[in-house]
């Protein structure tokens, strides 16, 4: 974690957030989350990546999580920019004034209930992995089924989401409801990850391999991946999170 700033033991939602009908309840926990991060001198400047890997969301869903909060004036926004106008740090302030005295009271209790600071977010391993189990069991339902549910927290955009679709169906993954039936459990499972993979890759700073992807790359590494986590259950070198083993298989198969 870059941010110096650890989170505090405590956060922080007045009324005024709690119960405001305008905010969605993410960027109500949002707002809890900056209380807790608040500084001594009274601000909090970790990034929308960071916030980003706490909640399992994508940078820009935190980008307008934070803007609809500054829009209703329950945070300020200050950047900060060098000499060529390039923004180096940003500043989150509340502007509750009760609610700032009660995160200055509470201040010492933060210093006394830091986490670790060689964990990279303050989530539990079993919580992470289950959220990103949600993601991707909610993700391949969604393309499948083509429910109504929109998936901000995925894609920042429709047109996000075309793409998807667009280099699924290059890569011949664009499977039929009626297909999937017949599909296995074990096949079906294969075709959740590789998917979100995809996805994770197309909204990562890696984006530029996606046009190295094929198919049967995606499919070999996949079972590799498989042979290698049965080999090492139970031993030292057992693999803790499939998903993100593959994730990173993938892509340094692709940098090659």
């Amino acid at each position: 974690m870059n941010e110096v700033n650890l989170p505090g033991y405590y956060a922080i939602i007045p009324s005024s957030v709690r119960y405001c009908s305008k905010l969605k309840f993410a960027e109500r926990l949002l707002y809890g989350e900056i209380t807790s991060l608040l500084t001594k001198d009274g601000y909090c400047f970790a990034t929308n990546r960071y916030f980003a890997n706490l909640y399992g969301v994508i940078p820009g869903t935190v980008s307008r999580w934070i803007s609809h909060l500054e829009e209703l004036n329950f945070i300020k926004v200050e950047l900060i920019r060098n000499d060529k106008k390039e923004i180096v740090q940003r500043k989150i302030f509340i502007t509750d004034i009760s609610c700032r005295m009660l995160v200055n009271d509470t201040y010492k209790q933060k210093q006394q209930y830091t986490y670790n600071q060689n964990e990279q977010y303050p989530l539990s391993r079993n919580a992470k992995d289950t959220n990103k189990r949600y993601r991707i069991d909610r993700l391949f339902n969604y393309i499948i089924n083509k429910t109504d549910e929109i998936l901000e927290d995925e894609f920042s955009s429709n047109e996000e989401y075309n793409n998807l679709c667009i280099i699924l169906e290059e890569l011949e993954m664009n499977y039929t409801k009626e297909i999937i039936s017949i599909f296995t459990e074990e096949n079906i499972e294969k075709l959740k990850i590789i998917i979100f993979c995809i996805k994770e890759i197309m909204f990562s700073n890696k984006s530029k391999l996606i046009s190295k992807l094929n198919r049967q790359r995606l499919i070999n590494i996949y079972d590799n991946c498989k042979k290698i986590e049965q080999e090492n259950k139970g031993t030292s070198n057992e693999i803790k999170s499939f998903f993100d083993y593959y994730y990173v298989s993938v892509i340094k198969d692709l940098e090659k």
